[in-house]
C-alpha cells in the first residue's frame, strides 16, 4: 500500500514506463539524501534533475499526447503520471512542483486549436523543456473575471500584450508560458503563449523563499501574432478550468508521496528509541497514532487510485470525474495533513531538525491543500453534486481498473465547464451493500441519517449562505464519496477485511466530528441538532483487528526504507 522505492518493481507498467520510474528512483538515491537536503536549504535550482529529465526524455514521453509523437511509448496516461507524481512527492516536493506546473502549462496548449504550437511544444518537450501556466495575478489571485492582462489588437494586424502575472511556477526557465488574458477591445478571453527569453518579458522576482522559482512576470508591449494564440472566448475560459481539472489530480499524489516517506522515518525512529525502559512503539497511544496514520494514508491511496479509473474513463456522457477529481485535490491533501500531524505527535521535536526528512514534510504538506484552489473553493464546487449523488442516481457501466497503456484523449476535449449540477452518479449503495463489516455497517447508519437530514432538515436560505455551515455539511458528503471509492478499490485489490474495517474506524470518528460541528453552530435548528446527535457513533472496538493492522501493516515497516545518504 505504501511506496517503498527500493522494492517497488512497477510490474503493472509497460517496459518503457517501468524504466522511467526506476531510473528516476535511481537518480534520487544516487544523488543522496544529504545533497537533496543541502540543495533545499541553499535554494539551489535543480538543473541536475532537469538535465536528467532531458537526457531520458521523461517529460516528453509522459506528457506528450500520442498523436504528436512518432514514439509508440509516448502518450498522456494518467495512471503512470500518478506513479511519477508519487515518486517525486516522495523525494522532494520541489521536483514535483516543476513537473506539476509543466502539466498546467501544457493544458491550454493541448486543449487549444493551434496545431503549430502543439507541434512546437512536442519538439520543446523533446529538448527537455519545462512549461508554465500564467493564470493568477497579484491583486485578484485566480479570479479570472478580473484578469488585467490585456491583449490589444493593432491596426496593421497582430497584437501587443501588457500586464503582469503573479505566483507562476517555472516562469523563470519555461520554454513557453501559457498566458490568460482579455482582449482590450472586445473583453473576450484569450490564451496565448509567451517566451521568457523575449526582451519584452520582464522576470520581476521569485515571490517565495524556496528552491523552486515561483515568479512574478510582466509583459510590456509584448508582440503577439495569431501564431501564438491558443484559444479565444469561451474556449479560452474552458481551457483554464479544464486545465485545472487535469492538474488538480497531481496534488493528492504529491501528498501521498510525502506521507509515505515521513511514515518510514517516523516508524523507524520510534521503533528504535527507548524511553523509561520501553520502546516508544510499546506505548498504546503511540500504536494508535501509527495505526491511524497508516489507515489514513492507505485510504488516501485507495481513493486516489480508484479516482484515476474514473478520470481515464471519462466522456461527455460520464463526467463523474468532476466530483472525484477535486476530492483528490481537497480531501486527499487535507488527509495528508492529518497523517503528518499524527506522525509529528510521535516524533515530536525531532520533526524540526534540519537533517531529517520530516522537516521537509511539515512544510510541504501544508502547501498542497492551498494550491489549485483552496479547500473552500473546492468544497463549494463539490457541494454542487450532492443532490444528484444522494437522490438522483443514474445507470452507468462498471468502471474497471485502468492501468492500461492508453492515451487519455478526453482530457483535452472536455468541452464546456457548465452544468455541474446536472451530472449524475451511479448509486453509492452498490458499493456499500457489497460489504458487511462492523464499522462499515455503522457508517451506513450514519449515511442514512445524513440523507434524512438533507430531506427533512436541509439548510435554510440563511444557512446556505453561511460557508462555514456548508463546509461542515460538505465534509459529511465527501466522507460518503470517499468511503464509496475506497470500498470499490478494496474489492478490486482484494484488500484484507481487517484493514478495510480499521479504515472505517477513523471514518466513523470523522463523521461524528463534523456532525458535532453542525450541532454546535449558532444557527442550527432543533431538528438539525436532533439528527446530528443521531449521526454521532462510536466505532466497534476489536483489539484483534487493531493489533493485526498495527503489527502487520504499520509496525512491520520499521527499518524497511531509508534513503541513501
Amino acid at each position: 500500500m505504501i511506496l517503498n522505492p527500493k522494492k517497488e518493481k512497477y510490474e503493472h507498467l509497460d517496459q518503457k514506463s517501468r524504466e522511467i520510474m526506476l531510473k528516476t528512483i535511481d537518480f534520487f538515491e544516487n544523488k543522496g539524501f544529504e545533497k537533496v537536503k543541502k540543495d533545499l536549504h541553499e535554494r539551489v535550482w535543480y538543473s541536475d534533475f532537469l538535465d536528467f529529465v532531458k537526457e531520458n526524455r521523461i517529460f516528453s514521453t509522459l506528457l506528450t499526447p500520442s498523436q504528436y509523437s512518432s514514439d509508440p511509448d509516448t502518450r498522456w496516461d494518467t495512471a503512470r503520471i500518478c506513479d511519477f507524481n508519487e515518486i517525486l512527492g516522495f523525494y522532494g516536493i520541489e521536483y514535483w512542483y516543476t513537473w506539476q506546473v509543466t502539466i498546467l502549462g501544457l493544458g491550454p496548449i493541448w486543449m487549444g486549436n493551434n496545431e503549430e504550437v502543439k507541434k512546437k511544444t512536442a519538439a520543446l518537450l523533446e529538448e527537455g523543456g519545462i512549461f508554465a501556466f500564467g493564470l493568477s495575478e497579484k491583486d485578484h489571485g485566480a479570479d479570472l473575471y478580473s484578469s488585467e492582462m490585456k491583449l490589444t489588437p493593432l491596426t496593421g494586424g497582430g497584437y501587443v500584450a501588457d500586464g503582469s502575472k503573479y505566483y507562476i511556477g517555472n516562469a523563470n526557465e519555461a520554454a513557453l508560458v501559457s498566458t490568460f488574458a482579455k482582449n482590450s477591445k472586445t473583453d473576450e478571453y484569450v490564451f496565448f503563449v509567451a517566451d521568457p527569453k523575449h526582451e519584452n518579458y520582464d522576470l520581476v522576482q521569485n515571490v517565495v523563499n524556496w528552491q523552486s522559482y515561483v515568479a512574478e512576470y510582466a509583459l510590456n508591449n509584448y508582440p503577439i501574432s495569431d501564431a501564438e494564440i491558443l484559444s479565444t472566448g469561451s474556449e479560452a475560459w474552458d481551457s483554464s478550468l479544464n486545465t485545472i481539472n487535469v492538474g488538480k489530480f497531481n496534488l493528492g499524489w504529491g501528498s501521498i508521496g510525502i506521507c509515505a516517506h515521513a511514515f518510514y522515518e517516523a516508524i523507524s525512529h520510534a521503533s528504535n528509541r527507548n524511553l523509561y525502559g520501553k520502546f516508544v512503539t510499546d506505548f498504546s497511544y503511540i500504536q494508535q497514532f501509527f495505526t491511524d496514520a497508516y489507515c489514513r494514508l492507505a485510504a488516501m491511496k485507495l481513493f486516489a487510485s480508484r479516482a484515476v479509473d474514473y478520470m481515464r474513463s471519462a466522456s461527455s456522457e460520464d463526467r463523474r470525474y468532476l466530483l472525484f477529481n477535486p476530492m483528490v485535490k481537497m480531501k486527499v491533501t487535507t488527509q495528508g495533513e492529518e497523517v503528518i500531524n499524527l506522525l509529528w505527535d510521535v516524533i515530536a521535536a525531532k520533526g524540526f531538525e534540519k537533517d531529517v526528512y520530516f522537516e521537509n514534510a511539515t512544510y510541504d504538506i501544508r502547501a498542497l491543500p492551498k494550491l489549485e484552489g483552496t479547500v473552500h473553493v473546492n468544497m463549494a464546487l463539490i457541494i454542487k453534486f450532492m443532490a444528484n449523488y444522494f437522490f438522483n442516481p443514474g445507470t452507468f457501466p462498471e468502471i474497471p481498473k485502468r492501468d492500461d497503456p492508453a492515451n487519455d484523449d478526453f482530457l483535452f476535449t472536455q468541452g464546456p465547464t457548465k452544468g455541474l449540477g446536472k451530472i449524475q452518479f451511479h448509486d453509492f449503495n452498490i458499493a456499500y451493500n457489497s460489504v458487511n463489516l462492523p464499522n462499515i455497517d455503522i457508517f451506513k447508519e450514519q449515511i442514512k441519517v445524513l440523507k434524512e437530514f438533507l430531506m427533512t432538515a436541509k439548510p435554510s436560505k440563511e444557512q446556505a449562505l453561511d460557508l462555514d455551515f456548508l463546509l461542515s455539511l460538505g465534509e459529511l458528503f465527501t466522507l460518503v464519496v470517499y468511503g464509496q471509492l475506497i470500498i470499490e478499490k478494496a474489492r478490486i485489490e482484494n484488500l484484507e477485511e481487517d484493514l478495510l474495517d480499521q479504515i472505517f474506524d477513523f471514518m466513523i470518528r470523522d463523521f461524528s466530528k463534523y456532525a458535532l460541528q453542525i450541532y454546535s453552530k449558532t444557527g442550527s435548528t432543533e431538528k438539525q441538532m436532533e439528527l446530528c446527535l443521531k449521526m454521532i457513533k462510536k466505532p466497534v472496538v476489536d483489539m484483534d483487528r487493531f493489533q493485526n493492522v498495527w503489527q502487520n501493516y504499520a509496525k512491520v515497516l520499521n527499518n524497511t526504507y531509508e534513503m541513501n545518504p
